[in-house]
């Protein structure tokens, strides 16, 4: 029995691409089947009733008091 990857015949490294191209279409069908199916799409058109506050332009603040080096 062989247990080096590096010196691994031709027959071994085509089964550990099979077994990893087999398990990647496993994985890729899971993931495409996967949904939520919501019964409640109101999440998606939530209506605010408060005041709306927009920014304005940037400002900066500096505080003086502190000694600049130079």
């Amino acid at each position: 029995m062989n247990y080096s990857l590096a010196t691994a015949d031709r027959i071994t490294h085509v089964k550990i691409v099979v077994v990893a191209l087999v398990a990647a279409i496993i994985v890729v069908a899971v993931g495409i089947t996967a949904r939520v199916t919501a019964v409640d799409t109101e999440t998606a058109r939530v209506r605010t009733q408060s005041i709306v506050v927009k920014a304005g332009t940037p400002a900066s603040y500096t505080r003086i008091d502190t000694p600049s080096i130079r």
